[in-house]
């Protein structure tokens, strides 16, 4: 599966002029490291899938460690986003020919037959260059151990915010005195916003937009709700299925309230919910990727995670993380040159936040820089109430979980199918899936298997 919501990325390309949409095969995203670097000693070999403005924003701190690092050499290849790069990546890895250096979601990693496609850090030499499990968010640290080895190593969490327009909460009495929208704490408090809110909207505008008709959108909001509301998906050994049908349930009536009531405008799918948000409308759920978007169109807006309706804050949080994709015999200087270098991003994540992201460094978050930033300093608290996908093979951003189960709440939110019903078609699915072999185990990659 590609990028979700390309269009989208086209839309608000040309709404801001930051991001655009992913790139297919190689990009030209390098910055001439051969010319740089070449008479460097050592060279570390990286894939990664950032393009648009996370891909300018990754090229300026490749720059920034060639400057500070000249005997490493860096040979940076931009991959098309998505299951391509997942399968091209495993290939390599099964086949011996694996660069030094990758990115993923964190959400893949456990499907990526860690210790068969991915080898483990050296921690020891992680804290050599300044990088200690006491750094991250303890959450975010353990979804990155697999049978008691470090199998990534986080970057930053990038989450599902609720965009707001000041300027018209303003006219709708809805900002408290510090400036930021009213706490809201139950569902019926969301839509009492949301009812007067749409009374200072002006006409042809809807009052929200939330990708209605958009499978990862729709899965990433059900897993933040679901998870407010303590719901479960499997037991500890992964064994049985404890999935919650009648939460699902509320949380599936619950999306589907805002097209019900006419918050949310079935004519505006997709990215025109963030071009109707430009042009006025009072909320738009996005992820935070959208922040430099709405900063280039100066638009008046803050942001925070997706409002606790069910009582717990939690909002979806994935994670781009480094990996070191398999070689026979990892070790010596390139290794050692692999983990600089993704020791040096991390800690020098202060350009990655300018993308929206929150970073994983919390050294970084508690700096002056960073505190001074907006809207980061409104959802920073994501880093505390991260609601991620179960850590399953077949979970993580465009996984198997996400395509099979997104089009049922997809189905749930734009009426086509009742809500008690799509809750337990996932729960159906959810029993597949967990019987089902995970075809991502080092043999079938070789051979050209699937990506998961």
């Amino acid at each position: 599966m590609g990028r979700p919501g390309l269009d989208r990325r086209q839309l608000l390309g040309g709404i801001g002029g930051l991001f655009v949409a992913g790139s297919f095969g190689f990009a030209a995203l390098g910055t001439g490291a051969d010319a740089l670097a070449s008479d460097a000693d050592t060279r570390v070999r990286f894939w990664n899938l950032f393009s648009g403005g996370d891909g300018y924003n990754m090229i300026a701190m490749l720059d920034a460690f060639r400057a500070d690092h000249p005997g490493i050499e860096v040979k940076d290849s931009t991959l098309q986003w998505g299951s391509p790069f997942y399968t091209k990546l495993a290939m390599a890895a099964a086949g011996n020919r694996a660069p030094d250096l990758g990115v993923m979601h964190l959400g893949r990693v456990t499907g990526f037959s860690p210790g068969r496609l991915l080898d483990p850090w050296d921690v020891g030499l992680l804290a050599e260059y300044g990088v200690r499990e006491e750094d991250f968010s303890p959450a975010l640290w353990r979804r990155a151990v697999v049978d008691g080895e470090l199998y990534a190593l986080p970057l930053d969490i990038h989450v599902q915010l609720c965009f707001y327009r000041k300027d018209v909460l303003r006219k709708a009495g809805l900002l408290g005195a510090d400036g930021r929208i009213v706490p809201v704490t139950s569902a019926e408090e969301w839509f009492d916003v949301l009812k007067e809110a749409r009374k200072a909207t002006r006409k042809g505008l809807q009052t929200i937009g939330l990708w209605h008709n958009d499978l990862n959108f729709q899965w990433w909001f059900f897993v933040a709700f679901y998870t407010q509301l303590g719901g479960t998906w499997f037991d500890d050994a992964r064994a049985e299925v404890t999935f919650d049908t009648d939460k699902a349930t509320r949380v599936l009536e619950f999306l589907r309230r805002h097209l019900a009531d006419g918050y949310a405008d079935p004519a505006f799918g997709g990215g025109a919910g963030a071009e109707q948000f430009v042009n006025g409308s009072p909320f738009v759920w996005e992820g935070n990727w959208s922040v430099p978007v709405f900063d280039s169109a100066e638009v008046d807006y803050g942001a925070i995670p997706l409002p606790p309706v069910f009582g717990r804050p939690a909002t979806h949080a994935e994670s781009h993380a480094f990996v070191l994709p398999h070689q026979a015999g990892r070790g010596g200087a390139a290794n050692e040159a692999a983990h600089r270098l993704a020791a040096y991003v991390v800690t020098h994540a202060r350009q990655w936040s300018a993308g929206g992201h929150i970073p994983a460094h919390t050294p970084t978050l508690a700096t002056a820089a960073y505190r001074r930033l907006q809207p980061q300093n409104e959802y920073v608290s994501a880093m505390e109430h991260q609601a991620t996908e179960p850590k399953v093979w077949f979970a993580g951003s465009t996984g198997i979980l996400a395509q099979r189960v997104g089009p049922v709440v997809v189905s749930s939110t734009t009426g086509s199918a009742r809500p008690d019903a799509a809750a337990r078609r996932m729960r159906r699915v959810l029993t597949e899936l967990l019987a089902a072999k995970n075809p991502m185990d080092g043999r079938t990659a070789a051979q050209g298997g699937a990506a998961a």
